[in-house]
């Protein structure tokens, strides 16, 4: 099976790496000229992936209709531009594997009833977990939720990408995988400003167990089950983006708590903090599922410049006590 990559940031070329590894030749898009080039004359993706050392098996190109010959696309663009980009190319009922961590503005949709919608007759399947790009392309260990829906097509995918320090553990819960995701980008914020602000790794932990429960209730009422949320895609990839800054998230949420605009960290940012367009899409999506949120909200504020740090962790803090629930 031949897969193609669409979208050549940092997690969509350790991807191309992992495909690679599988001994075919890798066909991935870059809208990036300088992108493609660096890849194919220097095997190297120094904009969004230095000093990673790419497979020759790989091959760049700024033409998206060249990737019809693959068989399956991962598709790994920022979550907002997903369908403007999938809407230029002609998927027929080639699978969709879904990389690409958000919910869509707006319309409040989830990547893959986004996906859907847009190749109706596709499968879709969603690719979700611990993952730190660099790592991922150096080979080191790393496992992923594969969602589909079709468990006899997530089979094959999951089959086709596993390399040996890459395991994929297949699901059929696709809006699990999905809202994990999305839910931990913005979590992530929350954790880097508990570390920006100095309050200690007990707040920290606190915030992940707490941000965990809003996950929990968040996903259950958006259809996912409770087994997905506690998995790799959901509590696996909380707990790494919340605990480093080689997340852009975390890296984000810890300049806001070091006194920062947010509008300032945003604009000096290539790479794309997907939790900061996430936030405010996932608070109306709540909202409308009667799904109480807070540290969502703080975040929120946080982002609107609406607040300042220190009031918000107050009014956090300052919350009616309650018990102990995920729901």
């Amino acid at each position: 099976m031949k897969l193609g990559i669409i979208g050549a940031g940092a997690w969509g070329t350790a991807l191309a790496q992992v495909v690679a590894a599988g001994g075919e030749h890798t066909l991935i898009w870059a809208r990036e000229p300088e992108v493609v080039a660096a890849i194919n004359g220097q095997r190297e993706n120094a904009v969004f992936l230095p000093r990673i050392s790419l497979s020759d098996r790989i091959e760049a190109t700024a033409d998206l209709a060249a990737l019809t010959v693959c068989d399956a696309l991962l598709v790994v663009t920022p979550a907002q531009h997903m369908r403007s980009i999938l809407a230029d190319i002609a998927v027929g009922s080639r699978p969709l594997i879904l990389c690409a961590k958000g919910i869509e503005a707006g319309s409040q949709l989830l990547m893959s009833q986004v996906a859907s919608a847009v190749c109706p007759s596709a499968p879709i399947a969603v690719l979700s977990g611990p993952t730190f790009a660099h790592e991922v392309a150096q080979g080191l260990p790393t496992a992923i939720t594969l969602a589909c829906e079709d468990a006899a097509v997530g089979q094959t995918l999951a089959a086709r990408i596993a390399q040996p320090t890459f395991r994929p553990y297949a699901s059929t819960d696709v809006i699990g995988a999905e809202i994990g995701g999305a839910v931990k980008n913005v979590l992530a914020i929350a954790c880097g400003v508990v570390d920006g602000a100095g309050l200690g790794q007990n707040a920290r932990a606190a915030l992940i167990a707490r941000g965990f429960a809003e996950m929990t209730r968040f996903g259950l009422a958006r259809g996912a089950q409770a087994e997905t949320l506690a998995g790799l895609s959901g509590l696996g990839d909380l707990v790494l983006t919340c605990s480093s800054t080689s997340s852009r998230n975390f890296s984000l949420g810890k300049g806001l708590g070091e006194g920062k605009a947010a509008a300032e960290l945003l604009a000096d940012r290539r790479t794309v903090a997907e939790g900061a367009f996430t936030a405010p899409v996932l608070q109306q999506a709540a909202r409308t599922a009667g799904v109480d949120m807070p540290i969502v909200d703080a975040v929120c504020a946080l982002l609107s410049a609406d607040t300042g740090v220190s009031d918000v962790i107050s009014t956090l803090l300052s919350r009616p006590l309650r018990g102990e629930t995920l729901r």
